[in-house]
């Protein structure tokens, strides 16, 4: 009787029933589980198109689709270093996205340190031919992430400029803001006729252990390890539906968000959040009563090697008369900052828009909103857009590594953002004015 009424007592601490997650925690959480990583081009990707387009119809979305194209294909295979010379220890690297790759044997060479890709850039060909280049090239944290697009530089171009300058291998420090012995990834261009070297990038704190080797001033060599290889064109594609609106001529609201995913982590804050956000937001505006104009989610793919879906997205649909085109992508911070870029007739949406954002503690910023990678073409042709900012100051602790996970995810800052984009989507799909045109 004793250990019954134990039990008695111990259920009636007990909640009645767990509080349902939110449509984009259920999203964000189905994605990195049922899926997982979903690099382009691969199977996994196709798996995440799949369980999209039944995701979407089974949430109420009308025609739910795939639009498919074609990417070129490429894979991970061993990544391993270690300095031989002059103190012998092992490092931690990661192979950067269409990285060539060295002899099965792998490369024992001379390594030439810059603490800079300026540094870089500047130096003779003769320092640089036949060696493996490392350059530092360190990030520093911003709310905005704005130190990414410069700092993004030597990822993106250095792998290139080194092959054409006569480097065998080129490392950099990984591009991020952490002290995690987990490097981060993320795609890099090779130059046309140029022949893709291996290329990879070493942990924060093994590009400092590296970089105190150098600093003792003795030759430094090192065995460099990189298998990945190029598959040739393969499947990716688009997932779309629709909230259909009651007046077919006031032009789509385009909110987008990106599927694929690089293969480290499971894709969590990049950008599975992004795709949870902006439908959970469209159903709260539509379940509200039928907006006025047509709601239209893309849950892009390919993007992470090169926002393939995206303009796969403009070639398709960039005649169709946009409203709005926005993206969640960004991860899963909160929003701190709206922008816009709207026509000369949508001062008063803009007003209402920031009257109720304000209400939620986010400030009107400066400067001209960009939509995003994905709706980036949309916005450049002229579609209007508004940015729903939100707070990278750790976004690139995690960013393109094997942290990225569902457990990183704050589901009070995901309702958050929910909210703000279902205040800005209400706002813009139900507005009277005349939203197509020239956006400024």
């Amino acid at each position: 009787m004793k250990n019954i009424a134990l039990i008695a007592a111990a259920l009636c601490t007990l909640p009645l029933h767990a509080e349902a997650p939110s449509t984009a925690m259920a999203i964000t959480e189905g994605l990195t589980t049922e899926v997982g990583p979903r690099l382009a081009g691969t199977e996994a990707e196709a798996r995440a198109r799949d369980w999209a387009v039944k995701k979407l119809t089974a949430l109420g979305f009308a025609n739910a689709r795939i639009e498919p194209f074609t990417i070129p294909g490429w894979v991970r295979g061993e990544e391993r270093a270690e300095i031989t010379a002059p103190f012998p220890q092992k490092l931690i690297l990661t192979a950067l996205g269409h990285s060539g790759a060295t002899p099965a044997s792998g490369l024992s060479l001379e390594v030439v340190t810059f603490p800079t890709y300026a540094a870089f850039k500047a130096a003779p060909d003769a320092a640089i031919k036949g060696k493996i280049v490392y350059v530092g090239h360190r990030m520093n944290r911003t709310q905005d992430g704005s130190s990414y697009g410069s700092f993004g530089q030597v990822r993106r171009d250095g792998p290139s400029l080194a092959a054409q300058r006569g480097a065998a291998a080129f490392l950099i420090r990984s591009i991020g803001t952490d002290d995690h012995r987990l490097p981060h990834t993320g795609v890099t261009s090779w130059a046309k006729d140029v022949k893709p070297i291996p290329a990879a990038a070493l942990s924060n704190p093994d590009a400092d252990t590296l970089e105190r080797v150098a600093s003792r001033g003795s030759t430094m060599r090192m065995n460099l390890l990189l298998t990945p290889r190029f598959t040739g064109p393969q499947p990716s594609g688009n997932v779309i539906a629709e909230l259909p609106g009651r007046d077919p001529g006031a032009g789509l609201v385009l909110v987008a968000c990106h599927l694929d995913s690089l293969d480290l982590g499971t894709g969590a804050i990049d950008d599975a959040t992004g795709c949870g956000i902006i439908t959970d937001a469209a159903l709260r505006v539509a379940k509200s009563g039928q907006q006025r104009r047509t709601i239209r989610v893309l849950w892009a793919g390919a993007e992470e090697v090169g926002v393939f879906g995206g303009d796969a997205y403009f070639q398709a649909h960039k005649a169709e008369p946009h409203a709005l085109a926005a993206e969640s992508d960004f991860g899963a911070g909160r929003i701190w900052q709206v922008k816009f870029r709207l026509p000369d007739g949508a001062a008063a949406l803009k007003a209402r828009v920031a009257e109720a954002l304000a209400a939620q503690g986010i400030g009107a910023g400066a400067g001209l909103a960009h939509g995003g990678a994905d709706v980036g073409q949309m916005v450049g042709a002229g579609a209007p857009s508004i940015d729903l900012s939100q707070d990278g100051s750790r976004y690139f602790d995690l960013h393109h590594t094997g942290d990225d996970s569902f457990d990183k995810v704050d589901p009070a800052d995901i309702e958050q953002n929910v909210a703000a984009w279902t205040a800005m989507l209400d706002l813009v799909s139900n507005a009277p004015e005349q939203l197509e045109g020239t956006a400024r």
